[in-house]
Parts: structure tokens; sequence; C-alpha cells
């Protein structure tokens, strides 16, 4: 893939494009998973926008005025996130693999090809 500006749409377009070719965009499982993976997506997204805004740390006072640095919350919550966001992908990719149409064609596999980054679009 080029160096141009990553667009959560436009790959979504492209998993949509994908499931479609190998036949499961209509599979209750790849729309409740691809639902999900949607929505942490769009989470990851805020907690960027936070950690950028605000920083990764915090100050918290007590009531005795003494105050101390910690982690800002939305770093954990991002972490959690993008693990839970690798393994709803990964979930994506096994049922489009083996739920898809099969082809008994020599030819690569063009889902592979595009997740690995060998091609820009089906």
């Amino acid at each position: 893939m080029d160096n141009k500006k990553f667009n959560l749409s436009e790959q979504a377009q492209e998993i949509l494009k994908i499931a479609e070719n190998h036949g499961v965009e209509q599979n209750f499982f790849f729309i409740t998973t691809f639902q999900r993976y949607k929505r942490l997506l769009l989470n990851l997204q805020e907690f960027e926008k936070m950690l950028n805004n605000e920083g990764v740390s915090v100050e918290r006072t007590y009531v005795k005025g003494t105050a101390n640095q910690y982690i800002h919350p939305a770093l954990s919550a991002y972490n959690k996130t993008s693990s839970e966001a690798n393994k709803t992908v990964s979930t994506l990719v096994n049922i489009i693999l083996k739920m898809r149409n099969r082809n008994d064609s020599d030819e690569p596999d063009p889902l592979l090809e595009y997740l690995s980054g060998k091609r820009d679009t089906l």
C-alpha cells in the first residue's frame, strides 16, 4: 500500500468489498463482528484525540492541596481497545477465510494480499 493517509471509511469499504467478493457479507457473524470492529476503531480515534489534547499524564490534586501525576486513564483504555480491535480484525479475517466461496485457481488470494499490504484494492 502507498503512504496515503489512512481513512477508516475507505478501509471499511474495502473490507466490505472483500466480504462481498468472498460471499460472506450477509453472514451473521461477519456483520456483527464487523460492526463491533468499526465501533472499536471509532473509540480508538476518540482516545487518540483525548490523549493528543491532554497528554498521557494527568494531575490529581488531593484535599490538602498535594498534587500527583498519574497516567491518563484514556491510555489504559486505548491499549485495551487496541488489543480488542486486533482480536476482532483477526476474527473477521478468520470468518472470511473459513466461510468464503472456495476458488480452486492457482491465483494468490486477493484478501490475503490486501491484508498483507501487497495490493491497494481488490
